[in-house]
């Protein structure tokens, strides 16, 4: 219970009260935007979950953007002009990204291939060392394997 209470005390304090807009809708829009942008610090939080002052300042410049008048496209694109894709939770999958959006089928693909190609050549090598062995081997084998 404990830990319940002090987990949602610590997403409580994620967004000050001084940080919020007094416009409702401004500040739904700020706060839908905020949930998309990644921590820079934490790196696995939204910036509108994390307690960092470089979240806290990007909240702000969110919400400065949309006081200015941005639509939410905007203001997104100017974060990411300034801090780069790796700022958005969900990048795109478009640019330069459909590489590494690719690569993980790719590289599934590759590994099957490789394994068929692996199992296929192993089926068509001898089933066993005896095949190989002169007739002179094969007696001295069976008589070691006979004593």
């Amino acid at each position: 219970m404990v830990l319940v209470f002090a987990f949602a005390a610590n997403l409580a304090l994620a967004v000050q009260p001084d940080e919020m807009l007094d416009d409702p809708a401004l500040e739904a829009r700020a706060r839908d935007i905020s949930a998309g942008l990644r921590c820079l610090v934490c790196q696995n939080e939204s910036i509108d979950d994390s307690n960092a002052s470089l979240a806290r300042d990007l909240r702000l410049l969110v919400r400065e953007r949309l006081v200015a008048g941005d639509s939410d496209a905007e203001a997104v694109e100017f974060i990411v002009d300034r801090y780069g894709e790796f700022v958005l939770l969900k990048p795109t999958a478009g640019g330069w990204n459909w590489l590494l959006w690719a690569a993980g089928p790719l590289m599934f693909v590759i590994a099957m291939g490789l394994g068929l190609a692996y199992i296929r050549r192993r089926s068509r090598a001898p089933e066993t060392v005896q095949d190989e062995l002169s007739d002179e081997e094969r007696r001295r084998l069976e008589e070691l394997l006979n004593n």
